[in-house]
Order: structure tokens, then sequence, then C-alpha cells
């Protein structure tokens, strides 16, 4: 049996260089993500972080490749809801230039399998609403 994984797949009308600065700038992810923030210095090997606009980071990592503008990986971390025990699982962005868009592809794997994390981030592969505690209350005007 294998692991789970989570396959997404987006066209953007944007440039790889634009989509890859969305993905890697602190600024520019807090503009998108509700307030969240990633933050790295992207060098192979240092800390990332996903940093919560409501609470202390939660999530963290370590970059495993930079290539600009083509692809990312990095380790993924969550110290949510007893996660913290679990082993990292993996992001994996591919971005690929067509025409006048961008084909940007994320995978997220290395789940262990019965993981919480992956229970946590899925949708139809669960069969149950995604789980996202960085938005809850965010439509309530919630800081």
């Amino acid at each position: 049996m294998s692991k789970p994984e989570f396959v997404y797949v987006i066209y953007i009308a944007s440039s790889p260089e634009k989509v890859f600065a969305a993905l890697t700038d602190a600024n520019m992810s807090e503009q998108y993500w509700a307030g969240n923030r990633v933050v790295s210095d992207w060098k192979i090997g240092a800390a990332f972080a996903l940093e919560l606009k409501r609470k202390d980071t939660d999530i963290t990592g370590k970059v495993l490749e930079y290539d600009p503008p083509r692809r990312l990986a990095y380790s993924y971390h969550s110290q949510d809801d007893g996660m913290g025990t679990e082993p990292p699982s993996r992001v994996t962005f591919e971005l690929e230039q067509q025409k006048d868009q961008v084909k940007l592809t994320v995978v997220h794997d290395g789940f262990e399998p019965g993981s919480k994390a992956f229970e946590h981030i899925s949708y139809l592969e669960a069969g149950r609403a995604l789980r996202a505690h960085w938005y809850e209350g965010a439509e309530r005007g919630a800081a």
C-alpha cells in the first residue's frame, strides 16, 4: 500500500518568477494567505516556518530544494492538535511556463499511514470538510 499524498494543479496567468516570489516572499504570502507568512532564507537545509497570524508559529520545516523559478520543496511539520510527535511531511512546488500562464503543481506527500496531519488537510480524500485552522474565525473578522 502506498503512502497517502495530495497533488494539486493550478494554472496562473503570471510568470514563473512572480509565482515563485509569491511562494517564497513573506510579505507577498501574507497578502494571499489571510495574514500568514512563509519565512526562510531559502538556503538548502535552512529553517522554514509558516508564521500564523493568530498564534505563534506552529508549522515548521527545512528547505529541501530551492531552484528558482522552477522548483521549491520543504519539509512540513505541524505542531497543532497533537501532531508534533508525527514525522514531517514534504511539500513540493513545480512551476512550468505554458504560453502566457504558469502551471503550478503542488505535491504534499511523505505522510505515514494513519497520519493526523494527512487527515487535517484532507477534504474529498477523507470525505469530510477541510480543517484549515488558520482561517477559522476569519469570516467573522477575528484577529
